[in-house]
């Protein structure tokens, strides 16, 4: 699967400042490395569709995507407040929907990425539900 890898700008300065300060919505996202056991932080934007919340990795196959598939939980939340969350991938075939209300959602910050990963599968996509 494909990945684009972030600048060095975003990654050392805005991103540090989304997770920070919420930019646009978004959240802070946090999952146990699958091989080193460490947390890692990403800034997310998570989107509502059909009355449940979605994780969509617009750049495609990232060390995230990686980890939460491994161990299926994360803990998210912005401001210092994150919560546990079970994550559930969705199959390739019912993603197109979610990733329409995420572009929309999203708007210019992604519509790059997207004309270069096109397709729903380059495009791991994952319902969040509180882990209780």
């Amino acid at each position: 699967m494909a990945h684009l890898r972030p600048p060095f700008f975003v990654r050392r300065v805005f991103n540090p400042i989304a997770m920070r300060l919420g930019i646009s919505g978004s959240e802070r996202l946090t999952v146990v490395g699958r091989r080193t056991g460490r947390a890692y932080s990403v800034p997310v934007l998570p989107v509502e569709h059909g009355g449940a919340r979605y994780l969509v990795s617009p750049r495609g196959e990232t060390d995230w995507v990686r980890n939460v598939r491994a161990s299926g939980t994360a803990r998210l939340g912005r401001h210092g407040h994150q919560r546990t969350v079970r994550v559930t991938e969705i199959p390739v075939p019912e993603r197109e929907p979610i990733l329409t209300a995420y572009r929309a959602h999203a708007g210019r910050a992604v519509a790059g990425l997207f004309r270069r990963l096109p397709e729903p599968a380059d495009h791991p996509t994952f319902r969040v539900e509180p882990a209780d």
